[in-house]
C-alpha cells in the first residue's frame, strides 16, 4: 500500500538555507565561519560530482537492460526472471549488474516473495552511494510485508537525517511509525510524527492520532480524527476517522456547527451532493436565525444539485417570501429558480425570474448565469431573435467579463445565421478587436474573411485568411482558411487594423534536454533504465521547479515506454500549450510524435483501410476518446480505443458473425479496433461520405445530428460544425479535425518516403 502511495508523490526539492549572520561576532569569526561554509559548500559539490559520474556511468552500462527489466516486471514469468538473472550475472563487474538485481528484487517484491526481494537487493549495494533511500526504503517494506516490524524501526532510523532530500520521505514516515506503534512505542511514533504535518497530508494525520490513541492520549486522538473527519472530508481516511471516533463513543462525530457546516461546503466543492445534502439537513433546522436563509439557500442549493428539484424549489420559494433574506441570497435563489423553470421547459416562467434579478442584484455574477442560461436555453430552441438580447446583455453590462468575451461571439454568430450579414460583419470584426486573445477569434477571422470572400473582396478575404493561418498555424480555422486560400489568387495584402492587435503566437521552449549537472534528472534516466516507471516519473518531477519542458519531455518519454500513452500526451500538453500554433520544425520530433502517438498502428491501418477510412482520421478518433487506453472505460459504459458501447459492440459482433461475443473483447486492441471502424464506416455513409456529420453523430447521438441538419439550413459543412449546439460536441469535432491534418502532416510524408523506397527496391 505504502509503494502505492509513492506512485502519485511528487516531492519539491529542499531549499538549503545560507548560513546564519550573527551579528556582533569579530570580523575573524565571520571570516572563520565563511571559510567552513565555503568548505563545506565544496565539498558537497564534490559529492555531487562524484554521484553524477556514478550514475552516468551506470546508465551507460544498462543501456540494454530496459526491455528486459520492462517484462519482467509486467509478466513476473520463470522465463523473464531467468533472463535478467543471467543478464545481472553477465555484468557482475560493472554497475548493470547491481541494477538488474534491483529489477529482480522488485520483481519478487511484487510477488510477494520478500526473502528473495531482500537478498535480490543484498546484490545491488554497490549502487547505494547513488540510490541508497530507494534500496533501505524498499528493504524496509519488504520487511513490513513480513510483519517483521522491529527489522523496519532498525532499516529506517536516522533515513532522514541521511538522506534529507528523498522522495521516499513521506512513505518512510508512514511505515517508520506504524512499525514504532507495532513495537509497542506509540509516544516516539508520534514525537516523529509531529515533525512530519507538513504540508499537511490526512494519511500522516490519520497515523498520528492512532499513535495517540495506541498511547493513551484519547483526546488528542480525538481532535487529529476530528480534524480528518471535518476538514478532509474527501480523504480515503475520513470514513476511517468516522470509526474511530465511533470507538471513541462518538456516532456520529460530534462536531460543532461550524465544523459540519465547512465539512458540507468541501463535499459540494467535491460535487458529492449527496452527501451534502445529508450534511446540510439537520444544520437548517440547528441554525441561528441570522444564519437560518443562507443556510435554506446553500441547502436547496445541494438538492437541486443532487436532482432533487421539487423540494429545492419549495425551499427556494419559502426563501423569496422572506423579508429578512439578503440581496446575495435572494440573486441566488432567483437564478436557480430560473434555472428549474428552464429544466421545466417553461420558459415564461424562466423570463420572469430572469427579469426580478434583473432588479435585484443587476451585476451579480449570478445575473449573468442566468442571462447565459437563458441564452442558451433559446439557442437551444432556435429562436435566435430572444436568445440574441440575452447574450447581448452580459457583455454591454461588463465589457470584460469573464464571460463576455463567449457571449460576444454568440451575438455574433447567431446574428450570422439569421442571415444579418452587415451586422455580422461588424460583430466579428468587434470580436477581434475588443477580444483578440479569446478563444473565439480564430473563428470570428475565418468567417469574416469568409463574408469577404462572398462579397467578392478577395484582397480582404486573403488578408483574413492569410492571418488565421500564420498565427493559429494547426488550428481547425487555420486549416480551413488554407484550403480557400488556395483558390483564391494572389495579390496583395493590407491588414485590417483590429488584426495588428492579434497577440503573436507562442514561442516554442528550446530546452528539450535535462541537465547533466541535475543529479534528480540523471537518477530518473537510470530508474527508468531499470523500467522502474514510477520511481523515475517522481524523480524526474521534482527536478525542477515547476513543470520545464526538458523535465515534460522526459517524464513522456518514459510514460510512452510504459504505454501510458495518455499521461504522455497530457504531460505534454500542460507543458506546450502553444504547440498548435508552433511549425513542425520548432518542437522535437520526437515531441510531436508523443502528443500525436500511433500504438497498435499496424491493427489500426488494416481495419481503417478495410472500411475505407483515413487511418490518419481513426488515430485522431481514437486520440479524442480514449488517448490510446485500451482499457478505457467512460461513466456511460462506453469501452476501450474507440470508445463503444456493450450494446453496438453486440450488434456489430453479430453484423460479422463473431461468435460468443462479450462485452470484455472490447477492452481488446484488435477487437475494439475492428467493430470500433467498422460503426464508424456506418455513420460515414450514413451521412454520404460527409466526415464532419459523421464525427457529431459519433459524440452526440445520429438523431440530434440528423434534427441539426434538418432544421439547419446549412450553406457549409464548417456553419454546421460551428452551430453545434453543444459545446462539448462542437469541440469534439474540430479537435479531430485538426488533429488528423496534424497526424498526415507528421506521418504522411514519411510514409510515401517509405513506400517509394519500397516500391524501388522491389524493382531492382
Amino acid at each position: 500500500m505504502l509503494l502505492r502511495r509513492f506512485l502519485f508523490i511528487s516531492l519539491a526539492l529542499l531549499v538549503t538555507a545560507w548560513p546564519p549572520d550573527f551579528y556582533g561576532q569579530t570580523s575573524v569569526k565571520k571570516t572563520s565561519s565563511s571559510g567552513k561554509a565555503q568548505k563545506k559548500s565544496a565539498q558537497k559539490t564534490s559529492a555531487t560530482t562524484r554521484k553524477l559520474g556514478h550514475i552516468k556511468r551506470a546508465f551507460a552500462a544498462s543501456a540494454e537492460l530496459r526491455p528486459m527489466a520492462q517484462q519482467l516486471l509486467e509478466n513476473r514469468t520463470p522465463q523473464a526472471y531467468q533472463g535478467v538473472e543471467a543478464y545481472a550475472r553477465k555484468h557482475a563487474n560493472d554497475d548493470a549488474g547491481p541494477l538488474a538485481w534491483l529489477v529482480i528484487g522488485y520483481a519478487h517484491y511484487l510477488d510477494k516473495d520478500y526473502v528473495s526481494a531482500r537478498s535480490a537487493w543484498e546484490r545491488s549495494k554497490p549502487l547505494a552511494p547513488v540510490l541508497g533511500d530507494t534500496l533501505d526504503y524498499l528493504q524496509a517494506a519488504a520487511y513490513q510485508g513480513e510483519s517483521s516490524h522491529a527489522e523496519v524501526v532498525k532499516t529506517l532510523d536516522g533515513f532522514a537525517e541521511k538522506y534529507p532530500d528523498s522522495l521516499h520521505l513521506h512513505d518512510v514516515a508512514l511505515l517508520y511509525a506504524e512499525s514504532l506503534i507495532a513495537t509497542n512505542d506509540p509516544q516516539r511514533a508520534a514525537a516523529y510524527l509531529e515533525k512530519h504535518r507538513q504540508p499537511v497530508k490526512s494519511d500522516i494525520e490519520m497515523m498520528l492520532a492512532r499513535a495517540y490513541a495506541t498511547s493513551g492520549a484519547k483526546e488528542k486522538a480525538r481532535e487529529i480524527f476530528h480534524k480528518i473527519y471535518f476538514e478532509m472530508p474527501t480523504s480515503a481516511e475520513a470514513d476511517a476517522a468516522a470509526l474511530e471516533l465511533r470507538g471513541l463513543g462518538e456516532m456520529p462525530p460530534a462536531g460543532s456547527f461550524e465544523q459540519r457546516h465547512v465539512r458540507a461546503g468541501l463535499l459540494s466543492k467535491a460535487r458529492r451532493f449527496q452527501d451534502a445534502v445529508n450534511e446540510l439537513s439537520p444544520l437548517v433546522e440547528q441554525a441561528s436565525p441570522d444564519k437560518l436563509v443562507d443556510m435554506q439557500v446553500e441547502f436547496a442549493a445541494a438538492l437541486y444539485r443532487a436532482h432533487k428539484k421539487d423540494d429545492a424549489q419549495r425551499l427556494f420559494e419559502g426563501v423569496l417570501q422572506n423579508n429578512t433574506a439578503s440581496t446575495d441570497a435572494k440573486a441566488q435563489t432567483l437564478y436557480f429558480l430560473a434555472e428549474i423553470a428552464r429544466d421545466k421547459d417553461d420558459g415564461q416562467k424562466n423570463r420572469d425570474y430572469v427579469n426580478q434579478l434583473r432588479s435585484v442584484a443587476p451585476d451579480s455574477t449570478w445575473m449573468q448565469d442566468a442571462l447565459l442560461s437563458a441564452g442558451n436555453m433559446y439557442m437551444l430552441r432556435r429562436d435566435y431573435d430572444v436568445a440574441i438580447p440575452f447574450y447581448a446583455e452580459i457583455y454591454q453590462r461588463q465589457k470584460n467579463g469573464r464571460l463576455s468575451p463567449y457571449t460576444h461571439w454568440k451575438t455574433a454568430w447567431l446574428t450570422f445565421r439569421m442571415g444579418k450579414r452587415d451586422e455580422a460583419k461588424r460583430l466579428f470584426e468587434e470580436q477581434i478587436d475588443q477580444y483578440p486573445a479569446s478563444a473565439e477569434v480564430p473563428a470570428a477571422i475565418y468567417w469574416r474573411g469568409y463574408l469577404a470572400e462572398e462579397d467578392g473582396n478577395k484582397s480582404l478575404a486573403r488578408a483574413y485568411y492569410q492571418k488565421i493561418a500564420e498565427n493559429y498555424r494547426y488550428f481547425y480555422y487555420a486549416n480551413l482558411a488554407r484550403e480557400r486560400l488556395a483558390a483564391l489568387s494572389t495579390g496583395e495584402v493590407v491588414d485590417p487594423p483590429a488584426l495588428n492587435k492579434l497577440p503573436r503566437p507562442l514561442e516554442p521552449p528550446h530546452e528539450w534536454e535535462p541537465p547533466a549537472d541535475n543529479l534528480r534528472a540523471q537518477k530518473a534516466q537510470l530508474l527508468a533504465n531499470a523500467a522502474l516507471y514510477d520511481f523515475a516519473v517522481a524523480e524526474m518531477q521534482a527536478a525542477s521547479a515547476g513543470l520545464r519542458p526538458w523535465e515534460a519531455r522526459s517524464v513522456a518519454d518514459i510514460y510512452t515506454e510504459q504505454g501510458s500513452y495518455i499521461r504522455a500526451i497530457e504531460t505534454l500538453k500542460r507543458a506546450v500549450p502553444g504547440y498548435f500554433s508552433a511549425e513542425i520544425g520548432q518542437i522535437p520530433r520526437r515531441v510531436w510524435e508523443e502528443l500525436f502517438p500511433r500504438p497498435f498502428w499496424e491493427e489500426l491501418q488494416r481495419d481503417a483501410t478495410a472500411n475505407r477510412l483515413d487511418p490518419h482520421l481513426v488515430a485522431s478518433l481514437i486520440r479524442q476518446e480514449s488517448e490510446f487506453n485500451p482499457g478505457a472505460i467512460s461513466r456511460a459504459n462506453a469501452m476501450g480505443l474507440m470508445q463503444l458501447l456493450p450494446s453496438v459492440g453486440k450488434g456489430l459482433a453479430k453484423e460479422m458473425k463473431r461468435r460468443r461475443f462479450a462485452p470484455e473483447e472490447l477492452l481488446m486492441a484488435d477487437t475494439n479496433l475492428q467493430l470500433g471502424t467498422r460503426y464508424f464506416r456506418h455513420m460515414v455513409d450514413h451521412y454520404e461520405g460527409q466526415v464532419e456529420y459523421a464525427l457529431a453523430a459519433y459524440n452526440a447521438g445520429e438523431d440530434r445530428v440528423d434534427d441539426w441538419r434538418k432544421n439547419g439550413q446549412f450553406k457549409t459543412v464548417e456553419e454546421f460544425v460551428e452551430s453545434i449546439p453543444f459545446t462539448e460536441t462542437r469541440e469534439y469535432v474540430q479537435a479531430i479535425m485538426r488533429n488528423a491534418a496534424l497526424y498526415k502532416l507528421l506521418y504522411a510524408s514519411r510514409e510515401s518516403k517509405a513506400s517509394n523506397a519500397a516500391s524501388t527496391r522491389a524493382a531492382q
